[in-house]
């Protein structure tokens, strides 16, 4: 089978001082140990991971993942990647993430298809390659030896390689690589380098990045909106009325825990706010969104109100806990909270255990104002192909 030269890959990414960290959940880290045993590759490849227990993964990642070999982990574990490359002192545009999941040949057969998907992350754009293989037609070896060469053969296309990677000579007939690109507008670039704090998109168009000023006295309804749904929608037209101001919906790209969104995500979330204004941000704590839109009145759920004075949440420590209660209640211009039901039973809001600091800037809707059994989990969930396993 042909495949990408490892030492041409390694010369052509040191030409472009590019810095690479790949990460394998088992299949495909054969790219891993072809990359490091190539002579100069020390100063390229910063670091190769191989998370192969879910649990390793979902440690990794910041929480479980609703499938394990699909593009959504891939792209995950490829913005995982492109973060550490950074965090180890690589210029953002010289940072390249990728990562590979697979579901391969194993003692017992499969349900699923054998599957190999490859993300590829930089500064400029999301990819993701997906090759289905034929099942029972190779062996282990042979479905490894391909893994690797399609980490090999994506790199080498982010590297430009003036000779395109040829893994098409190892494949069987009706099989072939899936190929997506999601570009990423200036704009993007700038938030994902942290060069800027936040984006206002109206009508799915990028106004630019903001002063502070104009972030100012909003109604803000803050979200990972994975997906928007009915209840959310619900809640906004509720807060509007409260509130009496259209509401604006701030998404963070940052998470405390787990990896920044990818360009594919960012674009298919900002899709769903085609009509509103959407603040796209790296606000993500509560703190720093205050910081974002001071004397602002903020949309949140139950479950977030409660984490606002919870130690767990600032590193145990309670001290750190009634500082940004004190904060949110002096730089907030009221917050107006929602319950909701969490096995059966509906969380009412103003029973909630909190300071009263907090409770005096609140406004409690009630069950009878608002209450929407919806589940962003389980709306995924039905968008899921089941795992290859």
């Amino acid at each position: 089978m042909q495949t990408t030269d490892p030492a041409d890959l390694i010369a052509a990414l040191s030409a472009a001082e590019a810095r690479v960290v790949v990460v394998s959940t088992g299949g495909g880290a054969r790219a891993i140990a072809r990359l490091v045993t190539t002579p100069g590759s020390s100063a390229v490849v910063l670091e190769g991971l191989v998370p192969y227990a879910r649990t390793a993964v979902d440690t990794l990642l910041g929480g479980h993942q609703e499938s394990y070999c699909s593009p959504r982990t891939a792209r995950r574990l490829s913005m995982k990647a492109w973060q550490r490359c950074v965090d180890y002192g690589t210029p953002p545009n010289q940072a390249i993430g990728a990562a590979v999941v697979a579901s391969l040949r194993t003692l017992t057969p499969k349900r699923g298809p054998h599957r190999i998907v490859v993300a590829v992350q930089t500064l400029a754009a999301t990819t993701v390659a997906t090759l289905e293989l034929e099942k029972a037609t190779r062996g282990r070896d042979e479905e490894e030896d391909l893994a690797a060469a399609l980490v090999l053969a994506r790199l080498a296309a982010t590297a430009c390689l003036a000779r395109p990677p040829a893994i098409l000579a190892g494949l069987r007939p009706g099989e072939r690589v899936e190929t997506a690109t999601t570009l990423a507008q200036p704009e993007w670039q700038r938030l994902l380098a942290g060069a800027t704090p936040a984006l206002c998109i109206a009508a799915g168009q990028t106004m630019g990045s903001e002063p502070a000023a104009a972030a100012a006295d909003r109604l803000l309804f803050p979200g990972s909106f994975d997906p928007l749904h009915d209840g959310h929608r619900t809640m906004a037209s509720i807060a509007e009325e409260i509130a009496e101001r259209p509401v604006d919906y701030e998404l963070s790209i940052a998470n405390v825990d787990k990896p920044l969104l990818d360009y594919h995500e960012i674009e298919s979330r900002i899709a769903q706010f085609a009509d509103r204004t959407l603040w796209l941000t790296r606000a993500a704590t509560f703190l720093e969104k205050i910081a974002l839109f001071p004397g602002s009145t903020f949309v949140l759920g139950a479950d977030t109100y409660v984490r606002l004075s919870d130690p767990r949440y600032y590193g145990g420590s309670g001290e750190a806990a009634a500082a940004a209660v004190h904060t949110i209640a002096a730089q907030a211009r009221g917050l107006i909270v929602f319950g909701r039901v969490r096995d059966g039973e509906f969380t009412d809001p103003a029973k909630l255990d909190v300071p009263q600091p907090l409770r005096d800037i609140t406004y409690f809707v009630s069950q009878r104002e608002f209450r929407m059994d919806v589940s962003s989990t389980a709306l995924r969930q039905e968008h899921l192909p089941c795992d290859a396993s």
